[in-house]
């Protein structure tokens, strides 16, 4: 339990800090988005290439990871949206509170701290988690939360409007081109290396830079909420998070085990550490983007980020995960 504090905790205050940054005005609330748009466009990008790059393409693209996280990603939605909507909580907030119960924070955070916890080779399933909630978990909800008041039509052109900003993210460009770096074996050049050595800078930078980012996007999106959320709105679906969504997983992967699917027990652990992440932070700018109601959402993810120091490291101890960081 040590070792594994001495990893999550760090990681966690870092969160924490940068909560505390923009809450002091430390951090202006103005640059939080320009912060935000160095992890997204520049530091994590180069990050997930170099993991992409250094990782078998086999475990980026593992279709049983695929076969086991995305059945799972619909159930959650479907019971979060069944178990929230009511009659002040329409289709369009119940979309987006599911959203944040399926889609965890396995970009800014899950990647580098699986990789701390267990090691490089965990990433490969987390990365290819990212892909799944990116292109098909995102675009389920946002098709989901249009169908009230626009209809059929509405939702369509909603989920491809979701699918041209999957597109235009670079995460996934990134990801696949660490694959296909990975698959060709191919490097670059002498003449290039400092163009290298800027791309490992980047990365290095990306896991204290996107975990100080967090904090300060969850600020700030709770300083433009324009009502208050009762608890009762929010912390179940936190819970749901934290709690079912692993369980799920783990289940999932217990029940693919069973069948044959050449899963190991350290995918499965990785899987279920993954679902087991808070709620990834830029649902709040998604929700924002599509007219949901963003305090609701931006408390959902404190409440989940908060939490999860606490039943996400005791879920590694649980699982017995060896520290390697």
């Amino acid at each position: 339990m040590q070792a594994i504090l001495a990893i999550t905790l760090p990681f966690f205050a870092l969160v924490l800090g940068g909560w505390l940054a923009a809450r002091s005005r430390l951090l202006p609330e103005a640059a939080v988005p320009g912060l935000n748009a160095y992890v997204l466009y520049f530091a994590l990008p180069c990050l997930l290439f170099r993991f992409g790059a250094g990782l078998p393409v086999w475990q980026l693209f593992n279709p049983f990871v695929m076969a086991v996280w995305l059945p799972v990603a619909v159930l959650v939605v479907g019971l979060t949206v069944l178990g929230t909507r009511s009659a002040r909580i329409g289709l369009r907030d119940a979309s987006f509170g599911a959203l944040v119960a399926a889609f965890p924070n396995s970009g800014f955070m899950g990647v580098p701290l699986l990789a701390a916890l267990m090691g490089p080779a965990a990433t490969g399933p987390v990365i290819a988690t990212v892909l799944i909630d990116m292109v098909f978990t995102s675009s389920l909800c946002i098709a989901l939360s249009q169908l009230q008041g626009a209809g059929e039509h509405g939702a369509r052109r909603a989920a491809l409007r979701a699918l041209r900003g999957t597109l235009a993210n670079p995460l996934g460009w990134a990801i696949l081109l660490g694959g296909a770096a990975s698959a060709t074996g191919l490097a670059l050049p002498a003449p290039l290396a400092p163009v290298a050595r800027m791309v490992a800078m980047l990365a290095d930078s990306a896991t204290p830079v996107a975990l100080f980012t967090i904090g300060a996007v969850l600020w700030r999106a709770g300083q433009h909420a324009h009502t208050r959320t009762p608890l009762a709105q929010y912390l179940p679906v936190a819970l749901v998070k934290l709690l079912l969504h692993p369980l799920l997983v783990w289940g999932a992967c217990a029940l693919a085990q069973h069948l044959g699917a050449p899963l190991s027990a350290e995918q499965a652990t990785a899987l279920t550490l993954a679902a087991a992440l808070p709620s990834a932070s830029n649902v709040a700018l998604l929700a924002e983007r599509f007219g949901a109601d963003t305090g609701r959402i931006a408390r959902i993810i404190l409440a989940s980020t908060a939490l999860a120091f606490a039943s996400f490291t005791l879920l590694a101890w649980w699982f017995g995960v060896q520290a390697r960081g």
